[in-house]
């Protein structure tokens, strides 16, 4: 009977409440480290376990005096913090706002396999002439902030656009193309380098504004390298280097495709069950 008790307390009302506490702590943080991966907040939060292990040791020593420094380094050190990493808090808040758990995408993009077609066919060109190229794709997160600082274009997609556009000393060439549904929505637009210390050394510019735009969108972006002729993709905060014709269709198809035809199959399994109830209550009738 008391071992009864005990379970029946166990699963009280309270304990689920504090199980999905926990749960949620531990998810925040899981989205946190997520999301300063590969930037300068990495060494800081080392440095802040650092300084916790150390004021835990004080506490239970009793170095009263260390304890009482370390205190003031954490109350004065918050501010220098939030000075000296604004930008990484910034690209943080970022990534939070512009989560589709907030956000309405209203220029949903819907790529075909004729818009990867072309896509491939153009890299394919660029890249056996080492012509430098930056072709970012907007998937859910709008992307209209760097729209905005390009060349508004609005022309269809073919593989002989995108090449001209990127032929060295012509006027679109230096900067991003920015694919918005089935359009070329500009050329010649600017995207957020990335300061992350992991990208290796002998990437350029190009490189770097892809994987800043991949840190604040979950933009997909395809970089032809003037230097080599490797072709190269960013996609969420992951860069996949030296691709090939086979990989780079795979990976387009995975990210573009593939996820398109599930959310179209799940508004059609739903379509059908909104027709079969409809079809149930006009027969009730």
């Amino acid at each position: 009977m008391l071992l009864m008790f005990e379970w029946t307390n166990f699963l009280s009302w309270q304990t689920l409440i504090q199980c999905i506490d926990i749960a949620v702590v531990w998810f925040l943080i899981y989205k946190l480290l997520q999301i300063i991966r590969g930037t300068r907040a990495v060494h800081l939060v080392q440095g802040l376990i650092v300084v916790l292990a150390i004021k835990v040791f004080a506490y239970m020593i009793g170095l009263n005096t260390l304890d009482y420094i370390i205190n003031m380094i954490i109350q004065w050190g918050i501010i220098g913090l939030i000075v000296v990493f604004q930008p990484e808090i910034r690209r943080g808040l970022e990534h939070i706002g512009r989560s589709t758990f907030w956000t309405r995408q209203i220029h949903r993009n819907n790529p075909s396999k004729q818009l990867i077609s072309e896509i491939i066919k153009a890299t394919a060109y660029m890249a056996k002439r080492r012509i430098g190229a930056l072709i970012s794709i907007e998937i859910e997160n709008s992307l209209q902030e760097y729209v905005n600082t390009g060349i508004p274009l609005d022309a269809d997609i073919s593989n002989q656009l995108l090449i001209n556009i990127f032929i060295p000393n012509t006027p679109l060439h230096d900067g991003a193309v920015i694919i918005q549904g089935y359009k070329i929505s500009t050329a010649a637009s600017y995207l957020p380098l990335s300061e992350s210390p992991l990208i290796p050394k002998e990437l350029g510019t190009r490189h770097r504004a892809a994987i800043g735009l991949s840190e604040v969108s979950d933009a997909l972006t395809i970089i032809v390298s003037e230097e080599t002729g490797a072709v190269s993709i960013t996609h969420h905060n992951r860069l996949f280097r030296d691709l090939n014709e086979e990989r780079l269709e795979s990976i387009l198809e995975d990210v573009l495709v593939h996820e398109d035809e599930k959310k179209d199959s799940s508004m059609k399994s739903i379509r059908e069950l909104f027709e079969y109830f409809k079809a149930g209550g006009d027969k009730n009738e």
